[in-house]
């Protein structure tokens, strides 16, 4: 890049109202990179011969390999339209699902986003995905339509029906961004009712009900793609052309003597030329005629790629060539690839980026433009709302609003993600070229080197001469002379490691919505749980980041030693940058794990964190391959957390460093960096960790081979079942009711609980799964009620709380469910989980986990009894986080299971040391009641962490005679824990596997094998339908995580590449099959035996999960052994 345009673009970033920040979006392999090609080539940064090529902006050499983008890269280029000069910062995100976190870091800062749709495949998945993420962010999309050369050279399809193929797709993309509008709408019209009905619960009488769902009213002339109104372009990136309406209406408004008004309104549509009329009519399908857009538009490019490509009509395309007024290189006319021609004519004529960066420049927003609503939505974080902010929060919108740049205007940053370069790449220490003084300089050092050498080697051929003469060995001798040499190349061998060592720097990849950032400044970097009115009252008024402050929660200062203009591979410095831009800053990598909120004002609120659509759930244990590089490993590691937005790095109990990641690609991309950049060690990576979930379920119908269970063989085995679970323990401790009871007494004797297992309904589990955030926010609020602290809830929260328990009160209903939801004592595991542990114990009224909703504290019990009960409770609750953390069948979470505590017994000598503190304090039982709410809390904070195992947890009270429960407390974790699990174990009990819905789209040829290779991988089939207008089928099927490694590359090589599919993570699924069962008839062994032509999948996977943790399996090492024989006889 010039050094004059990087002085021009610096001067272009001053003028907000012409920068347009924008993404490039779409599905994988539809041309993002080859159209980012193209837009590059147009600054001259890149060879137009090599656009589409080259894919400049994947730089990483797995992206060249593989042909996918891997990593979101911006890039800075200039356009002229007229007299006014754009700058464009441009992003070029991800297609493949395993990257999508990539994109929604692309999407956050930017205004604007080109969507890019293949013309074949049409509306894809992750098309559908990109489309959501821009709507969620409140962003303006356009659209191009890429690959139009495919629908002329694979498809053949005539320019008529390539027509009303294009239409169709625009209809898809269409009905995308209506549904997430219609979505919007109708929320918006849900929230209104609920405040008119509010208002008419004063009124009385009759209310006349408005069945209009609001849809009629909203506005959505802006909202869709038409090529009419200019956001659509139709591309060919590859062959380097494009084009909008607009041009071509432009052309023929001079040729034909029509309006360009009209013809832009005529070029897209139901119309045709009349010839003999001179005029333009509607209703060209009704009358069988060409619509205007294939009579003028689309039949010039079939009858070009049809001269240039198909036949190679020279006599044409040197009319062609002259009729255009082009100029055609001799060299590119006589070469023996038509495409070189093609793309020569073809980029003079229609040249691609002249068409997008022109609908860019027209229909996206400057940062000046940005809505009040997507601040709004930006700055209320969490349960918030925007109102409830403070005041001088709430002030700092007008900043943002008029993106101003003033001196005492609020800096304010959104750091989206942080990327690892290296430092040799870094501006400062790039090479630059050397004067003639320098080289002249250079050169005469050499020589005394030289000289020196020379001299040196002389005088140690001489010394050793003469002491050859004295009789001395040569070896002796030769450490004078070498030996110096020796040392130093040693001590430069010992420097390299610390110098290689520091080779990758962080750089934050952000953008400004106010204020200028100047290098060096000092901001203070609000992390995600940072609360503005919390540190206004802190904070001294008027107090800048460079001051001194005191301490304040989840925020810390940090200076920007260095900021850089992002250009694709390369970066340039900068000394200072204006508002509405995206910008590199370096330094940050101490104070930033991933993504943060950077700002002068203590009153900016962070951010809301980005929403990302691939949850991370692919595991792999990593260890170096020597173990005294495990330091490294570690280092590398941390490296690696901070510089993927979407990858996990965790330390499991057992010590393993454990990599988690969104998919397969992922996975190999993250072990690749952690080789190659960030721990420079060779690892080895364990079979990826599958997750699993273990639940019980309703006794079954049938058996394993589709037998019906007769009532009586039911209850045999159920009563086989709770003998062994009797049997399997010392029965004066436990006793295993025959409808699932357990009772289990403490090994003190002195407290007893009892505990059913049930199943929770499908729906329930779900909804719990997706409300983890909201019973995380209820449990945070009945804590600090517990602890006698008041917690601002915002209405929003209350209102969700309040809606979540209305949607179980509804979905658990019947008999057994019955005040079920009022007496749900804890959800679990982690005190979120998709498990309820309720309160059927007769006589104990305890606090509602709802209390705070109708503020009835019913806590006013006085008495020693109840005081106790309400003080052991956290004992229960422990018990039943430990039981729902590691289930008994291979140690994993348990998931939609309730729990009922329907008995809980103890001895009054259980609490001797109380009564004996009684005696002699005299303290009244109110006072008694007060301390054990505080002992209670203390219990809370003591077993809070689950992981902390059941033997530590029942070590620690006894450890501890002078704790104020002795060692019932850790008894009743212990023994609760076991009632839990026995209470599991007299339930049939299922595995649930996480699964993917996995989206493949194949030709007809290819469906069977596609077939096949989901069979083989225990998949199922959803639906399949085919494409309209191609021969393209698009199935779609879940799968089981755990089956799933290997499965893309064993579809592609199966057919040939002509399949690709898409995996993302859906939900968990029960495995039917029994892992404990065992067959008992002939048949049974026939299909289930020793030598089964089908293995139990349940028990395999179980036994996997069980050999992986250490845990015992119970499985024959030797089969079918025979004796050896010798075949001669002793002698």
């Amino acid at each position: 890049m010039g050094h004059t345009s990087l002085e021009k673009i610096i001067a272009l970033q001053r003028n907000p109202a012409n920068i347009r920040n924008l993404c490039i979006l779409a599905h994988v392999d539809h041309g993002k990179t080859t159209l980012a090609d193209c837009l590059v080539a147009s600054n001259g940064i890149i060879s137009t011969r090599l656009a589409g090529k080259l894919r400049y902006l994947d730089s990483r050499e797995d992206e060249q390999i593989r042909g996918i983008t891997m990593k979101s890269s911006a890039i800075s280029l200039q356009y002229r339209n007229g007299d006014q000069e754009y700058l464009l910062n441009l992003i070029d995100s991800p297609g493949h699902v395993d990257f999508s976190s990539e994109v929604s870091t692309a999407v956050r800062l930017c205004d604007g986003a080109i969507v890019v749709v293949d013309a074949v495949e049409g509306v894809c998945p992750q098309t559908q995905v990109v489309l959501r993420q821009a709507w969620l962010e409140n962003i303006k999309p356009v659209l191009v339509i890429n690959k139009i050369d495919r629908l002329i050279m694979e498809l053949k399809l005539t320019s008529q029906e390539a027509y009303s193929h294009l239409q169709k797709i625009l209809e898809q993309v269409n009905a995308v961004t209506g549904s997430l509008f219609t979505s919007k709408v109708l929320e918006e019209r849900a929230e209104k009712e609920k405040e008119e009905e509010k208002e008419s619960e004063t009124f009385s009488g009759d209310q006349v009900y408005d069945w209009s769902a609001g849809l009629e009213e909203a506005d959505d002339s802006q909202l869709y793609f038409s090529p009419d109104q200019g956001n659509v372009v139709f591309a060919s990136a590859i062959d380097g052309w494009g084009f909008s309406v607009q041009q071509f209406a432009h052309i023929y408004s001079q040729r034909m003597g029509i309006r360009s008004e009209v013809l832009l309104k005529t070029l897209w549509g139901d119309f045709y030329l009349n010839a003999k009329a001179k005029k333009i009519m509607k209703g060209a399908q009704a009358k069988g005629k060409k619509p205007l857009f294939v009579q003028l538009v689309l039949d010039n490019i079939w009858s070009l790629y049809d001269a240039v490509v198909t036949r190679r009509d020279k006599e044409k395309v040197e009319k062609v060539v002259t009729s255009l007024g082009l100029k055609v290189m001799a060299r590119d006319s006589r070469h023996s690839d038509p495409k070189v021609l093609l793309s020569a004519i073809c980029s003079q004529w229609l040249p691609v980026s002249q068409a997008v960066l022109l609908m860019v420049c027209e229909k996206l927003p400057s940062p000046l433009d940005i809505s009040a609503e997507r601040v709004e939505r930006l700055m209320s974080v969490g349960a918030r709302r925007f109102d409830s902010l403070p005041e001088q929060t709430q002030e700092l919108k007008r900043a943002f609003l008029q993106c101003s740049s003033g001196d005492n205007d609020p800096l304010i940053i959104f750091v989206s993600k942080m990327f690892a370069a290296d430092t040799k790449a870094l501006p400062q220490n790039r090479q630059r070229p050397l004067t003639q003084e320098e080289i002249a300089q250079r050169r005469e050092l050499a020589r005394q080197r030289h000289a020196d050498r020379m001299a040196a080697e002389q005088t140690a051929a001489e010394s050793q001469k003469d002491l050859s003469h004295s009789g001395s060995s040569p070896q002796e001798s030769q450490p004078t002379g070498l030996g110096t040499a020796k040392m130093e190349s040693l001590t430069l061998k010992d420097s390299k490691p610390e110098e290689e060592e520091e080779q990758q720097t962080f750089i934050a990849f952000a953008r400004i919505y106010s204020g200028v950032v100047k290098k060096g400044q000092k901001v203070f970097v609000l992390g995600p749980k940072y609360d503005p009115a919390q540190s206004l009252s802190k904070l001294p008024e008027g107090c800048s980041a460079s001051d001194c402050v005191p301490e304040v929660p989840h925020m810390s200062c940090c200076s920007m030693e260095s900021l850089y203009l992002l250009m694709g591979r390369e970066l340039e410095e900068l000394e200072e940058v204006p508002v509405g831009n995206v910008l590199g800053i370096g330094g940050l990598e101490e104070c930033v794990l991933k993504s943060a909120t950077l700002s002068t004002s203590p009153a900016c609120p962070p951010f809301i964190p980005l929403n990302f659509e691939a949850t991370p759930i692919v595991r792999v244990a990593i260890e170096p391959k020597h173990p005294g590089e495990m330091p490294k490993l570690v280092r590398g590691m941390r490296l690696l957390n901070q510089a993927d937005p979407c990858a996990e790095v965790l330390i499991q109990e057992t010590g393993e460093h454990v990599l988690v990641t969104a998919g397969e690609v992922h996975l190999q991309r993250c072990l690749d960096d952690l080789k190659d950049r960030f721990a420079k060690i060779e690892i080895s990576a364990s079979k990826p960790i599958i997750p699993f979930r273990e639940t019980v379920v309703r006794p079954p119908k049938v058996d394993m081979v589709n037998e019906d269970l007769g009532r009586q063989h039911k209850v045999a085995i159920i009563h086989q079942v709770k003998e062994e679970a009797s049997q399997s323990r010392s029965s004066d401790t436990l006793h295993v009711d025959p409808s699932g009871l357990v009772t289990l007494t403490t090994p003190n004797r002195l407290a007893t609980v009892s505990v059913r297992a049930v199943p929770l309904p499908q729906d329930v589990t779900s909804l719990l799964e997706s409300s983890t955030e909201l019973i995380r926010t209820l449990e945070q609020v009945n804590m600090s009620l517990r602890e006698g602290k008041s917690l601002d809830v915002s209405l929003r929260t209350l209102e969700a709380i309040t809606g979540l328990k209305a949607q179980l009160e509804s979905l658990l209903q019947g008999r057994k469910w019955r005040n079920a939801v009022e007496r749900i004592w804890a959800f679990g595991p982690r005190r979120y989980g998709p498990n309820i542990l309720l309160n059927g114990v007769e006589g104990y009224q305890r606090p509602s986990v709802w209390q705070f909703l109708g503020r009835g504290d019913k806590a006013g019990e006085a008495g020693a009894q109840a005081a106790v009960m309400r003080d052991l409770d956290n004992s229960i609750i422990s018990g039943f986080q430990l039981a729902t953390l590691s289930g008994p069948m291979c140690e994993e979470p348990l998931m939609g299971v309730c729990f009922c505590v329907e008995r809980w017994d103890i001895q009054s000598s259980a609490i001797p040391q109380h009564q004996d503190s009684l005696e002699e304090d005299t303290m009244s039982h109110e006072a008694l009641a007060h301390s054990k709410m505080e002992g209670s809390s203390e219990t809370s904070a003591q077993v809070e962490s689950p992981t902390a195992g059941p033997s530590q947890a029942r070590r620690r009270p006894e450890a501890s005679s002078a704790d104020c429960y002795g060692p019932v407390s850790g008894q009743l974790i212990a023994a609760m824990k076991e009632a839990c699990r026995h209470a599991f174990q007299a339930q049939p009990q299922r595995l649930m596997a996480a699964m993917y819905t996995c989206e493949i789209m194949a030709t007809a040829e290819v469906l069977g094998r596609v077939y096949g290779v989901l069979g083989k991988r225990e998949g199922r089939v959803l639906q399949e339908e085919m494409k309209e207008g191609t021969d393209m089928f698009i199935i779609k099927a879940v799968l089981p995580v755990a089956e799933s490694f290997g499965f893309a590359d064993e579809i592609r090589k199966r057919t040939s590449g002509l399949a690709s599919p898409q995996l993302f993570f859906s939900h968990w699924e029960v495995i039917s099959s029994d892992p404990y069962w065992v067959p008992t008839t002939e048949e049974e062994y026939l299909h289930f035996g020793e030598k089964a032509d089908s293995a139990n999948q349940a028990l395999k996977y179980m036994n996997d999960v069980r050999r992986r943790k250490g845990l015992y399996v119970e499985e024959k090492i030797v089969e079918h052994a025979e004796k050896q024989r010798t075949l001669s006889k002793n002698k």
